[in-house]
């Protein structure tokens, strides 16, 4: 199993409109192929010393190994996506992990 968490902290001048296109640009990667499970949210409203909550978009995909990594970062909808948002956000903290 690969596991591939993406954090992303948007632009503060973006509108609403822009931060819900973007949304929805985090959500088209579940059409990815590769993928076997991909999950999108907010920060949770938990409030612990050791959470980090300053993020805006978090992005979870779960693929089934390395190969099904490499095919969803060459995949077109990621690509795409990367084309069309990446000057919404100011930062992106990517953690990999294998299981």
């Amino acid at each position: 199993m690969f596991i591939h968490t993406v954090y992303f902290w948007l632009r503060k001048d973006l509108t609403e409109e822009q931060r819900n296109e973007f949304k929805e640009g985090v959500d088209s990667l579940k059409q990815i192929p590769s993928t076997t499970a991909t999950y999108t949210g907010v920060p949770a409203d938990t409030d612990r010393p050791v959470i980090d909550r300053t993020y805006d978009v978090a992005l979870t995909v779960v693929l089934a190994d390395k190969a099904a990594h490499d095919a969803y970062q060459d995949d077109p909808i990621h690509h795409d996506f990367i084309k069309r948002f990446a000057d919404y956000w100011i930062q992106v903290r990517i953690y990999d992990a294998v299981g």
